[in-house]
């Protein structure tokens, strides 16, 4: 599995398909993630969006040792803080009221 993500925020980019309302965040091949990531810089050209040189890919398990980011967060409960992956949706990270409202 391969992922394509931001350099300077280490970011993975999700390509979501406005007819059929999913979203795609992996890809099986290098080539399905090149060809993805064709796709999002011809998108993106015309309203300013991502950069070549800021975009590249990855497999997924190099990743997540070697490449993402870590942010430190504070619990939203306990008050003590602790590290957070930087792709941590709201809603499943304990910083937030979403996490403990549910």
């Amino acid at each position: 599995m391969f992922v394509i993500y931001e350099r300077d925020t280490t970011k993975i980019i999700e390509v979501y398909r406005k007819n059929s309302g999913w979203k795609k965040s992996s890809y099986k091949t290098m080539s399905a993630a090149k060809a993805a990531l064709t796709r999002i810089l011809k998108a993106r050209k015309d309203i300013g969006g991502f950069d070549l040189f800021n975009l590249a890919i990855a497999e997924i398990s190099y990743y997540q040792d070697k490449i993402e980011k870590q942010v430190e967060k504070t619990n939203m409960m306990t008050g003590k803080k602790y590290m957070e992956s930087i792709n941590t949706p709201s809603y499943m990270s304990p910083s937030s009221e979403a996490y403990w409202s549910m």
